[in-house]
């Protein structure tokens, strides 16, 4: 569309964008910065680029030379740096250009590296708090220049003007912001100087703050990182550093993993989290580039197997993407990744090697993590599989235990059927484990790694079966009506009956039925209620013969010694339905609505029964 103020060009003429500044300030608003705050950080950064700039130019210069002053006191925000400034020639090439970054010029393109912003849209997220930008600079580079002044607005205008050299003695730049109204959350005194504590208190140039009440500028990164210092023990080493994880995150860490990786200029923390969290629950992690706090959700800087832990890490190397609040996916990010993962195994391998108490109380909290990394991991998998806890028939112990008293070890493929089995397994001496949870079974099957003299299988119902004693043939003939009436009571749930005696005698029943039978039962029952149509032909020609379940009667138990002699066919009848119901609410499994009705109406059933009796 031509505005109708310009002249036509002619066709096939090149043309220039016409870009709408307030568009793309709400742009960057609502889809590249997660919140106006981010202005500070942004003309921080600016000021730290202009000073590493500056660092090349004087290389002799001392440490403390250069610096950063902010400066709010309610009306005005102001950010000063003794940077490289700018020339009148680079104010209209940088400044006036939207898109175009200062770090970007030729030689100091070729080194870009050693800058934290590579963008050149900073500046602009200023129009997030205020509707004019004012910009005083004098460049260290051409001594010689004037200052220049650039005036920048909301609605896309500006004006440049050169002052003499008295409006800013010593070279630098100058940035004030006089914010809108609805901007004081964000540029309030305490405001300006918590947000520049938040992202610059690792910078390496000293930064100072002042709130306009006439008193000296507080230093707003007094100390260099907690790494980066030197102490008299390691104990006040760890002590220093566990401290300040404690400060950074809100808890006091099991222990604290020190990251050193040279090749890009990584250093920081890994604070192991004192409690379990559930499985794949990533935390963000504080990641610092060169100083500058970039995000404190970055996720990606571990793998996902790393969830019990939560990093501080300053790194050199790292590329920030375009908004500077997460890490661009490269060959490098995955590198680093590599290399923090690899630290965190070593340090297990050293809590396993020389700290068993240090190992117990992580396990404790996070042995669902050491699985997950143990099942992928084949060190990890040797150094702590004996230690990891599992659910058995011998209660909670670990594999090297449980491996001592059992030289064969069943595992069950869910928690469902190891409850079913755990009580009557254990009184005939079988070693179940537990396959149920996540990671568990796959586990437990790698066992003979570890322990070649180990075997280790899945669970067969006919296993369990074979342990239990069969009755004599007398009591069998005796209990025959019973458990004919029993059957017929519970084939609407495809359901066997059998009388074996077994410990403990407290049991009455036990209910082998697997998660896989249930299955099968119901696809079965679907072809058969679907005979005769074009289903019917399908699901028919996949049938297979479903396994059935079976109630296993406990001749011990002096209950089900009761129910075997009761003559009455109806309460045969009852108290079979109700030694069912019971069974499978011992396996701890969701009941279908069928059982569900089948326990209430026994129930009222046998206590109707006891009342007519006592009446």
């Amino acid at each position: 569309m031509t505005l109708p103020d310009t002249p036509l060009s002619p066709a096939g003429a090149d043309r220039t964008f016409q870009v709408d500044l307030r568009g793309l300030v709400d742009l960057l608003s609502h889809h590249l910065y997660s919140s106006p705050r981010v202005y500070l950080r942004e003309l921080m950064q600016n000021a730290v680029d202009a000073l590493t700039a500056r660092r090349r130019l004087e290389p002799a210069a001392p440490a403390d030379a250069f610096g950063i002053r902010l400066y709010a006191d309610g009306s005005v925000v102001r950010v000063e740096d003794d940077g490289v400034g700018l020339t009148e020639a680079d104010v209209h090439t940088f400044l006036a250009t939207i898109g175009r970054s200062s770090k970007r010029a030729e030689k100091i393109a070729e080194q870009r590296a050693d800058f934290i912003g590579q963008f050149g849209i900073g500046l602009l997220s200023c129009f997030l708090v205020a509707d004019e930008i004012h910009v005083l600079s004098r460049s260290a580079a051409t001594p010689e220049a004037p200052a220049v002044e650039w005036r920048g607005r909301g609605d896309g205008s500006y004006t440049v003007r050169t002052l003499p050299a008295s409006a800013r003695p010593r070279p630098g730049t100058t940035v004030t912001l006089t914010p809108r109204a609805d901007a004081g959350e964000w540029t309030r005194p305490v405001q300006v100087r918590t947000l520049a504590r938040h992202f610059g208190s690792l910078l390496r140039h000293p930064v100072t703050f002042d709130d306009g009440t006439g008193g000296p500028g507080a230093p707003v990164n007094p100390e260099p990182a907690p790494w980066a210092r030197t102490y008299p023990t390691p104990g006040a080493r760890s002590r220093a550093l566990a401290a300040y994880g404690a400060e950074v995150f809100g808890f006091t860490p099991l222990d604290t993993i020190e990251l050193d990786l040279p090749a890009v200029g990584l250093k920081g923390i890994a604070c192991v989290l004192p409690e379990g969290v559930p499985a794949g629950r990533r935390h963000g992690h504080r990641v610092h580039v060169k100083g500058m706090l970039l995000s404190e959700q970055a996720e990606e800087i571990l793998p996902e197997w790393a969830f019990f832990v939560r990093c501080v890490v300053d790194a050199e190397s790292l590329r920030p993407t375009a908004s500077r609040e997460s890490l661009y996916e490269d060959d490098t990010l995955a590198a680093v990744r590599d290399a923090l993962a690899e630290r965190l195994r070593a340090w297990i391998a050293r809590a396993a090697a020389s700290d068993p108490d240090l190992l117990a109380r992580f396990l404790q909290a996070h042995h669902l993590a050491v699985k997950s990394l143990a099942v992928h991991d084949d060190e990890i998998l040797r150094m702590l599989l004996p230690w990891l806890p599992f659910e058995t028939t011998d209660g909670h112990s670990t594999l090297d235990e449980f491996a001592r008293t059992h030289r064969t070890v069943l595992v069950t493929s869910s928690v469902e059927e190891f409850r079913q089995v755990a009580a009557i397994a254990s009184a005939a001496g079988l070693g179940v484990v537990n396959g149920g949870y996540t990671y568990d079974r796959e586990l437990v099957h790698r066992l003979p790694e570890i322990r070649p003299e180990v075997s280790v299988a899945d669970l067969d119902p006919a296993t369990l079966t074979a342990h239990l004693d069969p009755v004599d043939r007398e009591t069998e003939l005796a209990a025959a009506a019973y458990l004919a009436l029993a059957r017929d009571a519970l084939a609407v749930f495809d359901c066997d009956v059998a009388l074996r005696t077994f410990q403990p005698a407290s049991a009455p029943a036990l209910l082998m039925d697997s998660r896989e039978a249930r299955h099968e039962r119901t696809r079965s029952q679907l072809a058969r209620e679907q005979e005769g149509g074009v289903w019917g032909d399908i699901l028919g020609a996949l049938r297979q013969e479903a396994p059935r379940a079976q109630l296993i009667l406990n001749q011990l138990n002096p209950l089900v010694r009761t129910a075997v002699a009761i003559d009455e066919p109806e309460l045969a009848r009852t108290s079979a339905e109700a030694l069912y119901g019971q069974a499978a609410m011992l396996s701890r499994r969701p009941l279908r609505p069928a059982e569900s009705s089948l326990i209430n109406r026994s129930f009222l059933d046998l206590l109707a029964h006891a009342l007519r009796k006592d009446s």
